[in-house]
């Protein structure tokens, strides 16, 4: 079985909950068989065709632009697909790439479409463009041949909103690494940060008005903590956001930029907590990666964070930054504690890959 997969910005180390989704997915459904090929976005990738634990990826050109981008991209990469890469399955990832599903099925190519999330949730957008990408997850739900939701809430309220189309919506989440950071010590840590062991508050993700750093920054300041925060990752396109959010930074509040690797990994591994207080997310795979290293974690109390179901004391009302900073000051009288198996069974990659790889075969063998 082969399969395509376009709307992601690439892997490996492409900053992005999709990125990561992909980059955990793909080589487990080829080890079990499948061949698959991703159409990355020229200028995330530094190679034009390179192979990554087996899978094959692809450098397709697109346009490094906020607005445009995503659209172009995969405009093209569904015209290359069907023209040089012949799938048996497109697999789409996310509400805006799911626009162009009608034409990969005029096309004559069978579709399978993950939905990362109500993108059109997210701050950063205008009504036009927050219509087009609600118009993006009609076509998706559509046109497509399967709907795979990360988000078990977001599933539900799908089923509801497209009730004709309801036996084609499942819920496959994201997952979560066993032993996440098991290897790692604190040697690791990146040394130009000058952090120490369980002395850091840290949050990871992209520099954009959905994941509410602004707040954590705001609730860090308020609080009595004397530990730095530390922020891991950057902006696809500096705008003003960006830009604002960066002049906060100081001593005490440090912008590590894009980290990857066993640096990320010990950077998880050895905070005190790890923040997430978004105000947007699918079901976020940082939060998972945390857990998986041990880390207590404090959440927004967002629907798909509620998913995760972690310990009541672990969410803080989103936007509430008094709420957070009170949790900040108070983290050793919080119950953080949680069963690492429990979750590494909900969330296991390699049954993610396997339910995922079996949709995907009852799509080729249908007839339509």
């Amino acid at each position: 079985m082969k399969i395509c997969a376009i709307g992601l910005r690439g892997i490996p180390d492409v900053m992005g909950g999709i990125e990561s989704h992909c980059q955990q997915l793909y080589p487990k459904m080829v080890k079990q068989g499948a061949k698959v090929t991703v159409l990355a976005r020229s200028p995330y990738v530094k190679e034009k065709r390179f192979n990554f634990e087996g899978v094959e990826v692809i450098s397709v050109w697109a346009l490094r632009h906020k607005l445009l981008e995503t659209f172009l991209h995969t405009f093209i990469a569904i015209i290359y697909a069907r023209l040089f890469v012949r799938p048996d399955i497109v697999h789409l990832h996310a509400v805006g790439p799911a626009i162009f599903t009608p034409l990969a099925r005029l096309l004559g190519m069978k579709v399978m479409v993950t939905h990362h999330g109500a993108d059109y949730d997210r701050q950063k957008w205008s009504p036009f463009a927050k219509k087009v990408l609600r118009f993006g997850e009609k076509m998706g739900i559509v046109y497509g041949n399967e709907i795979l939701v990360v988000g078990r809430t977001l599933t539900e309220r799908l089923k509801l909103r497209f009730p004709e189309d309801s036996d084609k919506i499942q819920y496959v989440p994201n997952g979560m690494l066993p032993k996440f950071a098991e290897d790692v010590c604190d040697s690791y840590l990146p040394r130009d940060l000058g952090l120490q062991p369980g002395n850091y508050v840290l949050a990871v993700g992209r520099l954009v008005p959905e994941k509410g750093f602004h707040d954590l920054v705001q609730a860090y300041k308020n609080s009595k903590v004397s530990e730095p925060l530390v922020i891991v990752g950057d902006a696809d396109h500096i705008d003003e956001y960006a830009s604002t959010l960066l002049t906060s930074r100081s001593e005490k509040v440090i912008f590590a930029g894009r980290r990857s690797g066993s640096e990320l990994h010990a950077l998880f591994k050895y905070a005190q907590v790890f923040v997430l207080p978004s105000y947007h997310e699918g079901l976020p795979i940082v939060a998972l990666e945390a857990i998986s290293a041990g880390t207590p974690v404090l959440l927004s109390d967002i629907p798909p964070n509620k998913d995760i179901e972690a310990k009541s004391d672990s969410y803080f009302p989103v936007g509430d930054t008094d709420k957070l900073s009170n949790k900040l000051n108070n983290l050793t009288s919080l119950d953080l504690n949680l069963n690492q198996q429990s979750f590494l069974s909900r969330f296991d990659w390699g049954n993610i890959a396997e339910t995922t790889e079996s949709i995907a075969g009852l799509i080729v063998q249908a007839k339509k």
